[in-house]
Parts: C-alpha cells; structure tokens; sequence
C-alpha cells in the first residue's frame, strides 16, 4: 500500500465511480497531461491576520461541522445523511448505501467547507501560535526537513513540488511527510509492533496538531500549514482508518470494499491537497468537481499500485485483489502466493523461472517511474538492470523447497 499526493486543478470529467471491478476502474482512467495539474497562482489562500489576531479565510477548526452543498453557512450540515465522521468510524453508522456513495458524501462535504471559507467575509477566531518544543524558532527549519524527507523518497514527486509557489511548496511537503509516517505504522520497519491503540494514539496526536499544538518537529510544519489553508482533518482521519483496516483486514469480497480502501488510503490525499494546490479563477469546473476529480486520481493511482505490488503486499500476507473477481478468473489466494510454486521447481530451473518472475516485475516498477504514462511512454528495461537482477534470481533459486528444508520429526 503506498501513498500518492496529488496535483489538482479542474478536471470535472475524471470519475471513478458505477464500475464494475478493479480492472474496469483502471481503464476508465484516462492519464493527464501533469502540467495542467498544477493551478494558476491566483493568489495565496493565507488569510491576513489584522491587529486583533483574527483571521480572513482562516482554515477549519477540528471540530467544525459541514455545509451542504449549495448553502452559504453551516446550517445545511443536517441535510446530509451520513455524519462528518462516518468514514472514521464504519462500524458506528451502518446505512445502506455503496462504498462509493460513502466516499461521493464526503468529496461533497469537503468542497462545500472549502467554497464557503473562501466566499466568506466574515472573521473567524485564529488559532494559537504554532510553539516548537524546546525552541520557538525552528518552523521554517520543520519545512526545510519537510522537503529533505520529500526529496529523499519521491524524488520526481519532489522535482515537481519545486515549480510551486514557495508557500504551496512547503505545505505540500508537510502534507507528504505526514503521510508518509502514517504509512510506515503499518508498512514501516516496525509495523510487526503496530496495535490499533498505537494507531489510537496517532490520531490524538493528529488532532492536537490541528490544535497548534505539535508534538515534535515535522508535526509543526503541518500544524502550521493547516492554518495557512483551509485543510480540514476528516481526510486525515481518514486515512488513518486505512492503516486500521491494515490491521484487521488482508481481504476483499469484492470492488465496493476495496474502493473504500482506496478512499481511506490514497483518496484522502487529494482533498487534502486541493485546498493547497487552489483552483484556477478562470476554471468553469464547480467546486465538487475538482475535488471528485482529486478523488478519482488518488483511488486511481492506488488500484495501479495493487496491480504493481501483489507479490509485495502477499509477502505481507495481504491480498487487495477482489475475491470474487479473482474467482471469477478461476484464481485463488494459492495464486497469489505464486513464488511458494518457484521454490518447488526442479533445481535446474528454478533459476531461469526466477529471472523471468524479476525481469517482469521490474517493468511494473518502470510504469511507475513514467508516473503510470502508458500512452506516450513505454516501460522499458536496461541492459545494466536485467544483467543485475540475475544474481538476485540466481539467489532465490539455491533456496531449497520447504518439503525439503522441514525435518522428518517436522514432517511426521
């Protein structure tokens, strides 16, 4: 499971949604030119604080109800069915409805608070001064250490982040950081010692940040980002009910669960992006677009990533493939698991079917080092990297089979 961010700007026609499994969402995709994600800069959303320490366009406070969609102020927040929270906490409100739908409430929610906080003239209480512990002086340090993370990890992703105005550049770096930590509880080194009270944990610590109240450096830099934008904490949330359903969950009956997935896991990070990246003056798009579009990408590019890591998230005991798509192909868990078989091949070829399995792998990693261009690129592999692989494969190959490896005591 990996985590993207997202450039939006108005792209009213991408959707994801009434498909009838994973691969059919995957083709109804179409890739976009990626320099028509990033908006026009019209002007940072920063509002201006005044001598009294209030705020214009000052971003959401955690506890903030919705509007609906259409109505100026909070009051329309009772015309949705399904409560801010309901994503977070599934299993509190069960309503009859698709996963889909689930998700299409929340994009509508998002946009509303965001197209309501920039029309509104009126002010709104600041929140506190974001305080680093130990020194009050390190913030823009928090961003720089930001953008070193970035720069370490998704290094194109990070390439493009340097055509951003210099504001939207760090917080987008402090988004990704965020992201990428609550990624690794469940992905990380230490993700065998990951309990849900420890995931329980993150979350008030996410909502103390949301407060002004960071709890070490990296959070500053979102603490202070979320005030700067109008960044609301529910796709956060979110997402951290993603790394839960990691924990608990390692498959999918079908499509409409494993959409949902996406949303908690990938989804989230376009609405939580858009607020940042802004949408053009002159787009004729609506609000809800836009972000439906962000929606779409985010679940997009995370089916793309299932495709890509089956053999790594089966190593994790993980299979995001629909069960009954699955079935429908005639296919099982068994294979999923398909490098048990290659361990069970005779010796002298165990080795040539290895370096079949890596060579094929490594093209899915170069799709997604074209940022999924399937159109104008083709995933090519070099020389330099197949040659490589060969005393990797080879490696695999001296690995006896584990009938072999299992003692006759073990056996009997």
């Amino acid at each position: 499971m990996s985590v993207t961010l997202l450039w939006v700007a108005s792209f009213p026609s991408l959707e994801v949604s009434n498909s009838s499994g994973l691969l059919d969402s995957i083709r109804d995709v179409r890739l976009l030119d990626a320099s028509k994600f990033i908006s026009r800069d019209f002007g940072s959303i920063r509002a201006k604080k005044d001598k009294k320490r209030r705020w214009r366009f000052c971003s959401l406070s955690a506890d903030m109800k919705y509007a609906c969609v259409g109505q100026s102020g909070l009051e329309g927040a009772n015309n949705f069915p399904l409560l801010s929270n309901v994503l977070a906490n599934p299993a509190a409100g069960e309503v009859a409805v698709s996963s889909e739908q689930k998700v299409y409430d929340v994009v509508l929610k998002q946009a509303s608070l965001v197209k309501r906080k920039l029309s509104s003239a009126g002010e709104l209480e600041v929140k506190p001064d974001i305080v680093l512990p130990g020194n009050l002086g390190l913030l823009s340090e928090a961003y720089d250490r930001c953008g070193e993370v970035c720069a370490e990890y998704a290094k194109t992703f990070y390439l493009g982040t340097l055509l951003m105005t210099p504001e939207r550049r760090r917080a987008i770096w402090a988004i990704y950081v965020w992201c990428r930590r609550t990624d690794e509880l469940v992905d990380g080194p230490n993700a065998s010692h990951i309990t849900p009270s420890a995931l329980d944990r993150w979350e008030s610590r996410l909502e103390e940040l949301f407060q002004g109240r960071p709890f070490d450096m990296l959070d500053a830099a979102l603490s202070d980002t979320v005030t700067r934008f109008p960044v609301d904490i529910q796709p956060f949330k979110d997402m951290i009910e993603g790394m839960r359903t990691d924990l608990r969950k390692s498959r999918y009956k079908n499509f409409d669960e494993l959409y949902l997935y996406c949303y908690y896991v990938a989804g989230t990070v376009g609405l939580m992006s858009v607020p940042v990246m802004g949408i053009s003056p002159y787009s004729q798009a609506t609000t809800e677009s836009v972000y439906n579009a962000a929606l779409a990408l985010g679940i997009a590019n995370q089916l793309t990533n299932i495709l890509r890591d089956v053999g790594e998230d089966a190593s994790r005991g993980r299979v995001y493939l629909p069960q009954d798509e699955l079935a429908q192909a005639g296919l099982s868990d068994d294979d999923i698991f398909a490098e048990k078989g290659v361990k069970e091949l005779n010796e002298a070829s165990r080795w040539p079917v290895w370096a079949s399995l890596l060579l094929y792998r490594q093209i899915l990693d170069e799709i997604e080092a074209n940022d999924y261009n399937n159109f104008t690129k083709r995933a090519y592999v070099s020389k330099a990297k197949k040659f490589l692989s060969l005393p990797i494969a080879y490696a695999k190959s001296v690995v006896p089979p584990l009938s072999r490896k299992l003692s006759p005591v073990m056996k009997a």
